[in-house]
């Protein structure tokens, strides 16, 4: 159990690290091991991914007391249970933003999605993330098409894409709504598309944070 008295579950942030993060990290045990994951990004060059990236998760983790290292999924692809191997002793799997058709691919291609859900279940592991993290923790990537390229799969990534997110939460994340960010505006037709379809949402501002 945690200092706080409970653990945290779910930690799903609209922008970088949100207005919460205290409260996140005093549920994980000092030192505890953080595994970020970045494979959201891998469709744009490595140059311009180090300037996109900009915010270091990793460096922001390990100034609060916490053991964070680079987890690349395209390692493990076809790979699951060396994946299980790796995280046996981490706490936290944070993902970070970019493109959520991506992430989710490189989730389902090493296995990454089905250990989430099986250990935020029993409680031995705390997801979180932002943007692309966030909108795959829902049960769909309805609407995030707004947003994100569905069919963007560089080499090694399956073409398929994959609508349906993890079910951690049960309504559509959508990230940077009424926000001074640069897909606002997509965020807002995303949401006017949801709200159409009936589809159960919900938009969270850049600072706000989902916790479960």
């Amino acid at each position: 159990m945690s200092a706080a008295g409970y653990a945290m579950r779910l930690y799903l942030s609209s922008y970088q690290m949100g207005d919460r993060f205290d409260d996140l990290v005093a549920c994980i045990e000092p030192g505890a091991k953080v595994a970020v994951v970045s494979n959201a990004l891998d469709g744009i060059p490595a140059e311009v991914r180090r300037q996109y990236r900009g915010f270091s998760a990793k460096a922001h983790f390990n100034a609060h007391g916490l053991d964070a290292f680079d987890l690349d999924l395209r390692d493990f692809f076809d790979a699951p249970q060396h994946l299980a191997a790796a995280l046996s002793d981490v706490r936290l799997v944070w993902a970070v933003g970019g493109n959520a058709f991506l992430l989710r691919r490189a989730m389902r291609q090493s296995g990454l999605d089905d250990l989430i859900v099986k250990r935020v279940g029993d409680g031995s592991l705390t997801y979180g993330g932002w943007s692309a993290g966030t909108c795959v923790a829902g049960p769909s990537l309805r609407g995030i098409d707004i947003m994100d390229d569905p069919p963007l799969a560089p080499e090694g990534y399956d073409p398929t894409i994959i609508w349906e997110g993890m079910g951690l939460v049960d309504f559509i994340i959508v990230p940077h709504f009424a926000s001074n960010h640069p897909e606002a505006a997509l965020a807002a037709a995303a949401v006017d598309w949801l709200t159409h379809a009936g589809l159960p949402f919900q938009a969270i501002r850049d600072g706000e944070v989902i916790v479960r």
